[in-house]
């Protein structure tokens, strides 16, 4: 494993002594990517390039599973969670804030949490946008939340100046840190910037979905205003649901909700963005997923992609991604696969 292949050993642990002098010697301490960290926008928050989501703890991975992918992950340096009032029906924020307790590490951890999409508190109106913080908070069970993404894909007709003024009543409470945006077209984006010229909250960060795969609609409008607000982009999705880890080739197999999102791109231009991904990876020694990652992280205003994952494999596999520098012919030769 490449840059972040060296083993670290947590302070309970007992290293045994090597067993011959020419053996590698042990590594005691964080892991390597404590070192690497990137400025989520204006917020004067820093996090590793590569936000850890919280979207399949509770649903596809029970709570020790999710504890140890959370364990590998710190252990890896990375120090950024994302998670959303909706996931799991709340079992996700549940398991990371008991996760966060039980370690002791709230302080070093950058929490994001989307609301706005859940069924109690739908929307970002006034009343459920309070609620839905409040109610994250109780179920993380810490005080504050660092980026506080707001779900604007659900139109409840809500006044972006009364959500807006919402946040700021919630950041001088010191329950919120800084804002980001979730499903926001590119006007509305435009409309809180002009709001923000006015003294209101100023959105920060943006997750949108993209990847590989998915290129539109953030190339377009939408990135353009992104780089010119200085926005921290932190797209979700970065693996579209798994297809991009090169695990799924075949539609045999595929079954519930996971696989009908699967199948749709095992299909003519999904599988020749596989076999893209496969020349690069068998290039540079490293998993498929890796180079996907990598990919994303290549794009300009890109800061840090929401990445999930089913295993501590699954952990490493997408940290490497960190750590891949693409060349221009290997990523004209990706670009050309997904046209």
């Amino acid at each position: 494993m490449r840059l972040f292949g060296v083993g670290t050993v947590g302070p309970a642990e007992r290293v045994e002594p090597a067993g011959h002098p020419s053996a590698p010697i042990p590594v005691v301490g964080p892991g390597i990517g404590t070192q690497i960290r990137v400025p989520l926008g204006e917020t004067g928050v820093s996090a590793f390039p590569l936000m850890l989501g919280g979207a399949e703890f509770g649903w596809n991975t029970d709570t020790a599973t999710s504890n140890a992918i959370l364990d590998r992950y710190a252990e890896f340096g990375g120090n950024a969670v994302h998670t959303a009032d909706s996931f799991a029906a709340g079992r996700s924020e549940y398991i990371i804030g008991q996760w966060l307790h039980s370690r002791g590490c709230r302080d070093d951890f950058v929490l994001g949490v989307r609301v706005g999409a859940h069924p109690d508190n739908p929307g970002i109106g006034s009343v459920n946008l309070v609620r839905a913080v409040e109610s994250s908070l109780t179920r993380l069970g810490v005080e504050r939340i660092d980026v506080l993404y707001l779900d604007g894909s659900l139109d409840d007709g809500s006044a972006l100046e009364d959500t807006l003024a919402t946040t700021e009543w919630l950041t001088e409470t010191g329950k919120v840190g800084a804002l980001g945006a979730f499903g926001f077209s590119p006007e509305r984006l435009v409309e809180a910037r002009i709001l923000a010229s006015a003294g209101y909250p100023r959105i920060e960060v943006l997750d949108e979905p993209y990847n590989l795969l998915r290129r539109e609609p953030y190339e377009g409008d939408l990135r353009l205003v992104a780089g010119a607000q200085g926005l921290a982009v932190t797209p979700s999705h970065a693996l579209e649901h798994g297809f991009l880890s090169g695990r799924h080739r075949s539609k045999q197999a595929l079954n519930g909700v996971r696989g009908m999102q699967l199948r749709s791109n095992i299909n003519r231009r999904g599988i020749k963005v596989l076999r893209a991904l496969d020349l690069v990876a068998n290039e540079l020694q490293v998993p498929v997923a890796a180079v996907a990652v990598a990919w994303l992280l290549a794009q300009r205003t890109i800061t840090a992609p929401i990445v999930n994952a089913f295993s501590t494999e699954h952990v490493e596999e997408l940290i490497q991604g960190a750590g891949v520098s693409l060349s221009r012919a290997q990523l004209a030769e990706l670009a050309r696969a997904a046209a």
